[in-house]
């Protein structure tokens, strides 16, 4: 009835299906008829939305300008996936239907705009706000009429019926992954893989084995309800394999490219849900830990515990930890993982393609170029077709290549932001060193090479450097762009590695320069003992402090925290370094300015949770599997 088949369909859940975090609208789309969505033939576009309108205090159904309330800032996208889309259902000009192959065009481009997605979120909310609860719901787009359509709406299962326990699943063995998927749950699972291509051949499926196949449907849920995990080839987070899995309560990783390839019958595997949104499945029966938390029986402290949050995607996973905020948020592990190529090689890209088109035998490389300062004798041009050409492919779509930085790290950020709002999430800007950042595609041009790159060329000292300053502005935009576009207002950045006040005051030059809100909090880490003996004057020019333990254990002790030989000589419970970090907590206590500690010092050691609590901190932030231990031991401590 609705002409999805030249529109689009797909589906929503008015929380994260996956996890069942309540800030987000997920939604799936793809070309043509709903069909392939469900079945799982496809991989759909995905579209993450914050639910911002729950957080303003406004009567949705008699609310006095709609247009207002139809305001796109208030569900702005977070996220978004283009899915491959490589088949699509439409009507056959004699009556009935036909798959078909989606266009090279309609393949790359995104199968709803961005204001169709908004306006779809806004339908989810109201159907939710309606029922008042989360739910799974079904939509068409006419693309005749250009209209969307709600075709269907059920209440959620899997996340609104949990009782509040958090189950945390923890590898115990080391190993290579052999093949990546989309994971269902947040469970680890192993066992026995049978394989099955066709719905045919269930009654041979074992209880207990593991399902591997290409996708299901409905005529394979009776082997579903048995299986230990769930494997298949295609699909999205919204096929039928991952709703039935849910449903279920059973780990499954879908979309997992090469799994009839690789996996046989009989094959022992370990399916690792636990690290995000990406699933991991690993050879052999690998040993794993759960632990069980109640989260009714937390007890209310004083001291905020903060969480440390690397990738995107475990804070997701995450959001339900009973923290009162994140304490460190690292920009590197989206840069490493997300966009994976130095921020100057986009800034220069242009120069780049001219540098090598100008390029020839009779013109080789020369020091009067601004790109040949740092390269190897054995770095030619070959180097920079390369990097060129993986540029080229990771920023498809981008004519300007730094919007793509922009971009990308604005969507990691924003991620972790919404995951928590509006609790504070405080974000550290880029603290790699220069062999970290020659790791990343182009990196070989702009780093110069160092003896010691751990005190060396990092933090502040290369925002405002001639040679770093323009990639640290595209730092500080997407730091805009994730507060002020997609209305995450919780974000407040963290400076590292800042050795001087004067360091301070022109990293903060910048950062105000293009961030004029004057309700952004802008922290710097007390790292180096300078930031100690100058605390006063570091905390007349930033708005509070984050101790860093490991590196300041290193400079206070002189030990390279890198060097295993010298681990055994002293840790953090060092009395040289308690007595320096007595003195940072003392410091902002005088002036009223935060500080908390984002260190790996009170994850590890319960003696330091204790010295911090007697000295009165602000906040504690740990690792995830230490949040709870950490909470129970404040308690006792106060």
């Amino acid at each position: 009835m609705v002409r999805s088949d030249v529109g689009a369909s797909g589906v929503m859940f008015t929380i994260d299906p996956d996890n069942g975090c309540q800030n987000l609208i997920v939604i799936n789309s793809i070309f043509g008829l709903g069909e392939l969505i469900v079945q799982g033939k496809v991989i759909p576009d995905e579209f993450i939305v914050f639910k911002k309108a729950q957080f303003i205090n406004l009567d949705v159904f008699n609310y006095k300008n709609s247009e207002d309330f139809f305001n796109k800032s208030l569900f702005p996208i977070i996220s978004k996936k283009l899915g491959n889309k490589i088949r699509k259902i439409i009507y056959e000009q004699n009556g009935g239907i036909k798959e078909v192959d989606t266009t090279d065009e309609e393949r790359k481009i995104f199968s709803l705009s961005d204001d169709e997605v908004s306006l779809l979120a806004k339908y989810g909310y109201l159907i939710e706000k309606h029922y008042l609860k989360a739910m799974d719901i079904e939509w068409a787009k006419d693309g005749i009429e250009n209209k969307i359509y709600i075709v269907q709406a059920r209440p959620e299962t899997v996340h609104s019926t949990k009782q509040n326990i958090w189950y945390e699943y923890k590898l115990t063995s080391e190993s290579i992954p052999i093949l990546k998927g989309v994971a269902i749950g947040n469970q680890i699972t192993s066992g026995k893989v049978r394989v099955i291509k066709n719905v045919n051949q269930i009654q041979e499926f074992q209880a207990g084995e593991i399902l591997v196949t290409e996708m299901t449907d409905p005529d394979w849920e009776p082997i579903m309800k048995i299986a230990k995990g769930i494997i298949t080839e295609k699909g999205g987070r919204t096929c039928h394999a991952a709703i039935v899995a849910r449903e279920l309560g059973i780990p499954a990783v879908v979309g997992v490219i090469g799994a009839l390839e690789k996996l046989s019958t009989g094959d022992e595997v370990t399916i690792d849900n636990s690290q995000g949104l990406e699933g991991k499945i690993y050879q052999g029966i690998l040993n794993y830990q759960t632990t069980e938390h109640k989260l009714q029986e937390i007890p209310e402290i004083k001291t905020k515990v903060y969480v440390n949050i690397g990738e995107p995607d475990e804070a997701l996973e995450k959001w339900y930890l009973p923290v009162k905020g994140v304490g460190l948020a690292r920009e590197e592990f989206i840069i490493a993982s997300e966009i994976k190529i130095h921020p100057n090689a986009l800034i220069d890209y242009n120069d780049l393609r001219k540098k090598l088109e100008n390029y020839s035998d009779n013109n080789p490389i020369n020091n009067d170029n601004k790109f040949d300062s740092n390269l190897d004798n054995s770095y030619e041009m070959e180097n920079i077709k390369e990097i060129i050409e993986k540029i080229d492919e990771l920023t498809e779509g981008y004519d300007k290549k730094d919007d793509y930085y922009v971009d990308k790290l604005a969507e990691g950020i924003s991620k972790i932001a919404v995951a928590f709002y509006p609790k504070d999430v405080i974000v550290r800007f880029s603290d790699f060193k220069t062999n970290e950042y020659k790791n990343l595609i182009g990196g070989n041009i702009y780093e110069p090479k160092e003896e010691n790159p751990m005190i060396g060329w990092r933090g502040a000292s290369r925002y405002y450097h001639p040679n770093f300053i323009k990639a640290f502005k595209l730092e500080v935009l997407a730091i805009k762009k994730a507060r002020e576009e997609k209305g995450l207002e919780n974000i407040v950045v963290m400076v590292p590695f800042c050795r001087t006040p004067d360091e301070g005051k022109k990293v903060i030059e910048i950062i105000r320069s293009i961030i004029q809100d004057p309700k952004l909090k802008i922290y710097v880490m007390s790292e180096i003992p300078s930031n100690v003996l100058l605390s006063d004057e570091f905390l007349e020019i930033f708005d509070g402090m984050s101790i860093g333990s490991n590196d300041l254990t290193q400079l206070i002790l002189g030990i390279d925290r890198d060097n295993e030989i010298l681990s055994s000589i002293a840790d953090e419970r060092n009395k040289a370094v308690l007595k320096m970090i007595e003195e940072v907590i003392r410091k902002c206590k005088e002036k009223n300015k935060y500080v908390g500690i984002c260190g790996q010092a009170p994850s590890d050691f319960p003696e330091i949770v204790e010295f911090l609590v007697k000295n009165k901190i602000d906040s504690i932030s740990v690792n995830p599997d230490a949040v709870i231990k950490t909470i129970k031991l404040v308690k006792e401590v106060e």
